[in-house]
Parts: C-alpha cells; sequence; structure tokens
C-alpha cells in the first residue's frame, strides 16, 4: 500500500485553483420568483435554464455549503448522454420510451456541450465516449447482447475483442469490449460547477452560500423557505439536494445515501502513458455488478473509482464517512491488477462521497405544495448529464405544463420504494452480497437478485 502513503484525501477536483468565493450568507427576508434549494448541477442548471427560458425571472439559489461541495465536485466527470442510467438499465425498465429517450439523451448531451462553449466553460468538455470493457467471459456475452440492441437502433457503438480492446487501451484483465463512440463526454466535475455559477451570475440569479433551509412553509401566492437567519419568500420553489432531501419527506421513501470511492494518480509520464495506450482518452467502466470507472485528466492523471458502494446502517450521511481504508486499500489493488505496466505509480488523492440512490437507478421526478414545488432526485452517480434533463422536467412542472417531456413514463413514475429500517439495512446488504457473488459465479443470479429483478427494486455498485 505504499502507492496511498502520501495521498491528501480530499477531492482531487475540488482542491484545484479557481473557485468562486462563497456569496454572503442568507441575513435578511428575501422574494423571488424561483427559489433553487442547492447549487450542484441540478440547482444550476434549473436556475441557468430558467433564466435562459425567461430573462426577467427574479431566482434566487439557497446553498448550505458553497457550489459543488457535494456530489457535484466529487464525481468521475463522466457526462453521459443517457437519462436511464446505461441503455441496458433504460431498456428493461421503458422499453416503449427507448428510442425516445435515446433520442432525448443525445440532444441533451449536445445541449450541455453548446453551453460549455458559449458561456465560455473552460471545465476540459471532451466527447471522447466510453469503453466498456468485460473482464470475464460472462460479461463478453452481455456486451455482446448490449452492442446488438444499441446498434440495431441505430447507435454509434463497437464491438471490439480482445485484441481490439487491448489496441485501445492495455490491460491483460480485457478480454472485449463495446465503445460507445458519441454517448459519453469527459469533463473535469467542478470546473463545469463552478463555470455554471458563474454563468447563472452573469446573467443575474442570486445566491446564498452556507446557508441551510431548516423548513419550507405554504403562504399566500407561494411557499416560504426558513433558513436560520433569513427567509425567502418564492412563487416556486426547485429541490436540487440529492441525497439530502429531508426537507420532502415523501423522498425519504425512494432514495437512499450511498457512498462511492476513488482515486487519484499522480501524472503518467510519456513513458508510462505509452506503456497504457489510451491515445483516444475514453472514460471505460468495467462491466461486473460491482464495477470500477475510470478515465485520463487533462495532466495525464487516471482516476480510478467505483465497486465498493457502500451504504451506512440507517442511511447516515456523515463527513467521517469520506474517508474508508479498506475500501481505498480494494481500490488501489484492482488498480495494480487492471495495469501491472503502472507498478510504482503512487496516489495523490482519495476520497468519498455520497449519492442519491434509487432502486430504478435513474433519476424521478414530482411536485408537491399544490405544485408550487418540483423535484429531481436519484440519479444514482450518473448526473453529471442528466440533472439538466432533469431541470427542463422541474422547469416544466413548475410552469404546470403538458409537455414532451412530462407525459413520458419516465418522468411520471416512480421507483419502487425502499422498506422502512431496519429492514432496508438488511435488504440492502443481502444484496450486495448476492451482487458480489454473481460476480464471482460466471454472473449468475441468485433467487434473491431474480426476485428483485422482477418487482424493479435494485441496489448497484
Amino acid at each position: 500500500m505504499r502507492a496511498l502513503a502520501d495521498a491528501i484525501p480530499e477531492p482531487y477536483w475540488l482542491r484545484q485553483p479557481g473557485a468562486p468565493e462563497p456569496a454572503d450568507p442568507l441575513t435578511t427576508a428575501e422574494n423571488a420568483d424561483l427559489a433553487v434549494i442547492g447549487a450542484g448541477y441540478s440547482g444550476l442548471w434549473t436556475a441557468l435554464l430558467a433564466k435562459e427560458r425567461d430573462p426577467g425571472r427574479d431566482v434566487v439559489v439557497v446553498e448550505a455549503g458553497t457550489a459543488g461541495w457535494a456530489a457535484s465536485g466529487r464525481n468521475g466527470g463522466f457526462c453521459a448522454a443517457s437519462l436511464t442510467h446505461g441503455f441496458d438499465n433504460g431498456l428493461s425498465r421503458f422499453p416503449g420510451e427507448m428510442d425516445t429517450l435515446e433520442r432525448l439523451g443525445r440532444r441533451n448531451l449536445a445541449e450541455i456541450e453548446d453551453t460549455v462553449r458559449r458561456y465560455d466553460i473552460d471545465c476540459d468538455f471532451s466527447r471522447t465516449g466510453e469503453l466498456h470493457v468485460a473482464t470475464a467471459g460472462w460479461q463478453v456475452r452481455e456486451l455482446g447482447a448490449y452492442h446488438a440492441a444499441a446498434a440495431g437502433r441505430g447507435l454509434d457503438v463497437r464491438l471490439l475483442d480482445r485484441d481490439a480492446v487491448r489496441a485501445e487501451v492495455d490491460s491483460p484483465t480485457y478480454l472485449g469490449g463495446v465503445w460507445d463512440r458519441d454517448g459519453c463526454a469527459m469533463v473535469d466535475p467542478a470546473r463545469l460547477v463552478w463555470g455554471l455559477r458563474r454563468a447563472c451570475a452573469d446573467l443575474g440569479v442570486r445566491f446564498y452560500d452556507n446557508t441551510r433551509v431548516d423548513r419550507i412553509d405554504t403562504i399566500p401566492g407561494g411557499l416560504r423557505l426558513h433558513t436560520l437567519r433569513g427567509r425567502v419568500d418564492a412563487r416556486r420553489v426547485a429541490l436540487a439536494t440529492g441525497a439530502y432531501g429531508n426537507l420532502l419527506r415523501r423522498l425519504r421513501h425512494y432514495v437512499i445515501p450511498v457512498y462511492d470511492y476513488a482515486l487519484m494518480t499522480e501524472p503518467l509520464t510519456a513513458g508510462r502513458l505509452a506503456a497504457v495506450g489510451w491515445a483516444n482518452r475514453q472514460g471505460i467502466g468495467d462491466s461486473g455488478n460491482q464495477f470500477h470507472y475510470y478515465r485520463l485528466t487533462a495532466d495525464n492523471r487516471i482516476l480510478w473509482g467505483g465497486y465498493d458502494a457502500v451504504y451506512y446502517r440507517g442511511g447516515r450521511i456523515s463527513t467521517d464517512h469520506d474517508q474508508r481504508t479498506a475500501t481505498f486499500h480494494l481500490l488501489a489493488r484492482h488498480f495494480a491488477e487492471t495495469f501491472p505496466q503502472l507498478d510504482g505509480l503512487r496516489f495523490t488523492h482519495k476520497w468519498g462521497g455520497v449519492i442519491d440512490a434509487c432502486s430504478r437507478f435513474s433519476g424521478f421526478y414530482g411536485t408537491a405544495h399544490s405544485g408550487r414545488l418540483a423535484y429531481a432526485a436519484g440519479y444514482t452517480g450518473l448526473g453529471v448529464g442528466a440533472t439538466r434533463f432533469g431541470a427542463n422536467v422541474m422547469l416544466d412542472l413548475l410552469d404546470g405544463a403538458r409537455t414532451p417531456l412530462t407525459t413520458l413514463k419516465l418522468v411520471r413514475s416512480k421507483p419502487i420504494p425502499f422498506p422502512p429500517e431496519p429492514v432496508r439495512t438488511g435488504v440492502i446488504q443481502l444484496t450486495r452480497w448476492s451482487i458480489a457473488q454473481a460476480d464471482r459465479h460466471d454472473g449468475r443470479r441468485n433467487l434473491w437478485l431474480r426476485t428483485l429483478d422482477r418487482v424493479g427494486l435494485g441496489f448497484d455498485s
């Protein structure tokens, strides 16, 4: 574990220079047409799109910390077109809408790219696509089926055998792969947050940082957000708090906080990078039930994360959980097995963070307070791109409009709720054990997993 000896216990992205100065906390009574709670991707996209739709709309963003301090600044930077946490998951849950959802997702990704260009957001946005790799025979078979279904719908996916995938990125663990050539972009997640915040501010959005909303009440003509030293009265409210969704009790049934962990290496020398290949700089995900995701940064570091998703008993969220030695050791060992030619490479950063997971793995949407509040949650780690789609959904819902988005089954339906504690913890731990067993036994899913598949309730890494 010498590779971890000097790793800084903080998110790499958030330690970079260039973060905006925090806005002052709210200490007065304010009014707004739209109040957005949360300054991560979901909240910032909502504020930006609200101003683009109506430049005269008065928009306020209230944030408990600072912009991007939670999931939006800690993720791997995979900005995917998928709105359904991957093609296979979407096809199993929304087969009748899959063509539409794929079209909307790719349009959403193109519009994100356009936004980055128009607002001159320096976030290393690169349309590299994503390489799905197989490290076991059963994964080769499943990737073949995925390729056939996706290619049959006209998606730009390329099936790679062992030699072809290792020509892209060289690992002795690879047996095959599928390259989704235009369905994903790589970004610097923190700089995307900071750029979106700057764009919002330039359009007149007002920000209050380090201001937690404690309660929401109905008042004539709108809603009142109560904070420690002030309040905001707003005609409409967008709740964009991810895993921190305690302001709306119903979300507690659908969302669980799951901790994800990542490592960042020192920059690779030219020789080390040549030993791996990776000329096309794709994001990579392996194809087990417990999977790793990894990518190159602009200065040729490797971010290596995933696999060991952790739910803490009772759904506790605590900064104490941001560091987990056993998981970092596991990730470091898996990295060494995947890239033995990088022996001696050191990790400079190690961190964790909480994501908002739901039983269908993709975002869900709704309203409360007689339609004055809209929410989006449950992206389960694939929200860098999908939150922009969710922001458009929330704005349509707040307008009370029947639109091509609000009529989707994806938008109208909800995930299966999780059982209450303490059953919830038991169910999740049994499921985690079962998926680990499936990975060890040629992908065969036991009775428990097959039962969860039938009822639409699941848990994944």
